[in-house]
């Protein structure tokens, strides 16, 4: 959700996004997940499904407002699995964490976010 959101971000500021540091973020998950003691056919598979859900994620997101961003519920419901997720308390606060995390992108300078400098702290 939280790289979805800096991609969104970085389209509306009308920025590219280096090739090579998001080939990165996924390779250290596909090498996380090796670690885990994992073989290959597990490893492709896992990956495909993680990219699907990447897309899927933004995709999702992408269609909101961008310039009135607001996070997409049904994409919170599908995709995190608290104990209790029907529970509208719990979509609520990470609906309004993930609106504020945006604002906050949208306030950084696109350096920092393609650096990592990024201390974001819900106040909320």
């Amino acid at each position: 959700m939280h790289f979805s959101i800096l991609l969104i971000n970085l389209k509306v500021k009308k920025e590219e996004f280096p090739q090579e540091i998001f080939d990165n973020i996924f390779l250290n998950i596909e090498y996380h997940i090796r670690e885990l003691g994992y073989g290959d056919v597990f490893v492709n598979k896992e990956m495909k499904k993680l990219t699907r859900i990447f897309y899927d994620i933004l995709l999702k997101l992408n269609k909101s407002k961008l310039k009135n961003f607001e996070t997409n519920d049904q994409v919170l419901k599908t995709y995190f699995e608290p104990v209790s997720l029907d529970n509208p308390i719990i979509i609520t606060s990470l609906t309004n964490y993930f609106n504020v995390f945006y604002n906050f992108c949208f306030e950084l300078e696109t350096d920092n976010m393609l650096k990592g400098k990024i201390n974001f702290k819900n106040l909320n």
